[in-house]
């Protein structure tokens, strides 16, 4: 009896340090526009969000999101960009960040925002013109970058808010 009970308690210790050490991260949209389509992109071309909130249980690495608005290319050409990648940090510096991009062949198309929720909060930028500082507008404006060095960063991204 006591073996069973000890093998029972290490079960329950081990799924719960699993679940306690399991990395996840949801990415979450708000679209005040009254049209278009939140659309998320993995880093490998995969459509994975049209809208809805989507999770990735691990990394989630080279992701990127716009508002369809019909104008847009499948990755986002033409319109206002978000790039991110959010994964738990194993060194300082190491974890998630995420950015807005107006690096040709993107371009302003729609007010653009993000947030990350939970321990980063309230970091995040926006960008409400064509010349928005909180933006690439060349690929050496890494200052724009919003870094969150938490575990399980969440995002929310938000279109015409």
């Amino acid at each position: 009896m006591f073996s069973s009970m000890k093998t029972a308690i290490f079960a329950v210790i081990a799924v719960a340090t699993g679940q306690a050490l399991a990395e996840s991260h949801t990415v979450t949209f708000s679209n005040g526009c009254g049209h278009g389509t939140p659309t998320l992109i993995s880093q490998n071309g995969a459509v994975l969000s049209t809208g809805g909130a989507y999770t990735s249980n691990g990394p989630l690495i080279g992701a990127i999101a716009y508002l369809q608005t019909g104008s847009c290319g499948f990755n986002g050409e033409g319109c206002t960009l978000v790039e991110t990648t959010l994964k738990n940090p194993t060194t300082p510096g190491s974890g998630s960040s995420t950015d807005l991009s107006l690096i040709p062949p993107h371009a302003f198309s729609v007010t653009t925002g993000f947030g990350y929720l939970g321990a980063c909060a309230p970091a995040g930028a926006d960008c409400t013109n064509a010349n928005c500082k909180t933006a690439f507008h060349k690929s050496t404006d890494t200052h724009v970058q919003v870094p969150c060095q938490a575990d399980n960063a969440n995002l929310v991204i938000t279109f015409c808010h």
